[in-house]
């Protein structure tokens, strides 16, 4: 359990002072002023619990508390002054949400209780998040099993469009992208509603018409309403509801966005998805970047120049034909799998799973099977992973 207290204080003799009382029964670190706590706050953290003097100068203690809120939020935070102001702990309360407001000279008896509340709070707190993030992870590995069963060849298009998507994001230099990528590799999740046929004429880059058309473009919305219903994934799901909307405004859903006010996510993901099924109808890559070129006000332009740059080079791999038992997570089936009489198992461009691994084996395959594995990756995956961040060929 975290028991690491940081105090933040003006005067070294009284952090002295709070180090020899409590360093019995806490982690306790010390900061002077509020500028060198925020120091401590980012190379040092987390911490359980930071307990601020107010009154100090260049920087009081709720500006301080405040922009701990906005470095570390689950760290709880407390205020030590040494006067009892009531519109000073209401601003401190409201500003930075503090959960204790102690006043100098506080006992020693209260301050252990005070901190071990604090702790507490902090446990729950991050208990609570970590619930979340697995319970998230769970679903978000459900959708993606009974994606790779329902409809193998979109759950291969989604795996390739995903490692696309990473590449451009990188070119692009976009941080804090995971929910982009997630929304890549859950994009096709609307497609368990559309009937095979229609599937595999876009995936072939054919042309549908019109009664199809209107099919498959419904499944953004579909996807985005099993999606939404997961928490924490609002913008994940908004990403997956535009990823066919034209930068020029085309496209489903029909309201009128266009340009910039399109989630960054969606430009994106529709370059990717556009490119892939060129690559997959058989175009190069310069005649697939040629043919978008000529599909004026349809992309984003600086995300068209990064798909030209991030696909200047292909990835270095090396094709292998290994036995079903050697696969390993992280590598990439270059070639679609089928049992015997002929039924689709899973399809090329899929990144190898433990679903995957386990599909494999109860349906008996024993042919050697062909794999791409990056040259670069040298160590293999124990564990398997939802967002991969190894790059891999696209075809």
């Amino acid at each position: 359990m975290n028991r690491r207290v940081l105090f933040v204080d003006d005067e070294a003799k009284v952090l002295n002072s709070f180090k020899r009382q409590l360093r019995q029964h806490f982690q306790v670190e010390t900061a002077l002023g509020g500028y060198h706590g925020l120091e401590i706050v980012k190379k040092n953290g987390p911490f359980a619990v930071v307990v601020s003097d107010m009154q100090m100068p260049g920087m009081d203690g709720i500006q301080f508390l405040a922009k701990v809120r906005e470095i570390a939020p689950d760290t709880v935070r407390m205020m030590l002054t040494g006067y009892a102001d009531q519109q000073t702990a209401i601003q401190a309360i409201n500003e930075g949400n503090i959960f204790r407001f102690m006043v100098k000279p506080c006992p020693t008896e209260a301050m252990i209780k005070s901190l071990e509340a604090g702790i507490e709070q902090y446990r729950l707190i991050t208990a609570e998040k970590e619930l979340l993030e697995k319970t998230l992870q769970g679903s978000i590995k459900v959708l993606t099993d009974i994606l790779s069963l329902v409809n193998p060849k979109a759950f291969g298009r989604a795996a390739r469009v995903r490692r696309l998507v990473k590449r451009l994001l990188d070119q692009m230099k976009v941080e804090k992208s995971w929910h982009i990528e997630l929304a890549a590799m859950l994009s096709q999740v609307g497609c368990v509603a559309v009937p095979e046929d229609v599937l595999d004429n876009v995936y072939k880059g054919y042309v549908l018409d019109g009664d199809k058309e209107r099919i498959f473009r419904t499944h953004p919305q579909i996807g985005h309403d099993l999606i939404a219903n997961i928490p924490r994934l609002e913008a994940v799901a908004e990403i997956i509801a535009y990823q066919e909307k034209g930068y020029d405004g085309s496209g489903p859903p029909p309201d009128g966005k266009k340009g910039k006010d399109i989630p960054l996510g969606a430009r994106v993901l529709k370059v990717a998805l556009d490119y892939d099924t060129l690559i997959s109808a058989g175009k190069s890559r310069d005649e697939a970047l040629q043919e978008m070129r000529k599909r004026i006000g349809k992309y984003d332009p600086s995300v068209i120049g990064a798909l030209a740059e991030a696909t200047k080079e292909e990835p270095k791999y090396e094709i292998r034909s290994v036995k079903p038992d050697e696969l390993r997570t992280g590598m990439i089936l270059a070639e679609d799998v089928r049992t015997d009489s002929g039924m689709l198992i899973t399809t090329r461009g899929q990144e190898v799973t433990l679903a995957l691994r386990k599909r494999l084996l109860n349906f008996s395959i024993t042919k050697p099977i062909r794999v791409i594995v990056p040259r670069s990756s040298h160590q293999e995956a124990e564990t398997d992973s939802t967002i991969s961040h190894r790059s891999a060929p696209l075809a």
